[in-house]
């Protein structure tokens, strides 16, 4: 399915800010020069732009423009309120990364399972465990459950690639709302046989439940981190 055309504007304007070929604190060309160079109406611009204000790498003043705000830091940093996928974050941070799936099964939904991922009983499921290696080291472990008649076709090869780059490209799905919890576990006999501890006897662990446009939830995720390369970076807005 063809990608929504604001939302390949704001991914080419995201791309292009975080490449810094417009650099922070730099106006973007005008809401003139975008319709004309992505040859699209004044909305479409304008919600490419608002999504950009929304992720934080954008702010707009009226009569001023559009003013760049996105700083890329340098550091091994995940934002903790977007829903930004691993590859994203590794490519963003300029760091070889790889994933391998260890588990891919499809599931129907239990009370158990319920009870943990709040994904209603009876509805269907791929249940995968994928571990995340950031220049040849293994740093994260991902629990994974995403529902089938959201996430169709979903196999161990996509995961192992993007699963978010697979939505957006081939099934015309976004994930749009993150709500994340954030704890410190000691880490577990499964820990400590996939990931590089360096000593800790702790994990930082994210609880993410993503949301698509439609409001569903289709995704529930547990990522286990080490703390040596553990940094989440925020960004809020003044309401």
């Amino acid at each position: 399915m063809p990608k929504t055309k604001y939302i390949e504007i704001y991914e080419d304007l995201k791309h292009k800010i975080e490449q810094n070929i417009y650099e922070y604190q730099q106006l973007l060309p005008s809401e003139n020069t975008l319709v004309k160079e992505y040859d699209c109406s004044r909305n479409t611009v304008r919600r490419a732009i608002g999504n950009l204000v929304n992720d934080g790498y954008v702010q707009t003043k009226h009569g001023q423009g559009v003013r760049v705000i996105y700083q890329d830091f340098k550091q091994n940093e995940y934002m903790f309120g977007e829903t930004e996928s691993f590859k994203e974050f590794a490519r963003r941070n300029h760091k070889q990364h790889e994933t391998k799936v260890i588990l891919f099964e499809e599931l129907t939904v239990d009370e158990e399972i319920h009870a943990h991922t709040l994904i209603p009983v009876g509805v269907e499921v791929y249940h995968l465990k994928r571990v995340r290696y950031l220049e040849g080291k293994p740093v994260i472990m991902d629990h994974n459950y995403f529902r089938k008649d959201v996430v169709k076709g979903l196999t161990a090869e996509i995961a192992e690639d993007s699963i978010y780059q697979y939505l957006d490209r081939e099934l015309d799905q976004r994930a749009v709302t993150a709500k994340r919890k954030m704890v410190v576990e000691r880490t577990t006999e499964e820990d400590e046989t996939y990931l590089n501890l360096d000593g800790f006897n702790s994990v930082v662990v994210v609880t993410s439940h993503i949301f698509n446009s439609d409001g569903v939830m289709f995704e529930h995720t547990q990522s286990r981190h080490t703390p040596g390369n553990f940094v989440f970076f925020d960004q809020t807005r003044r309401k």
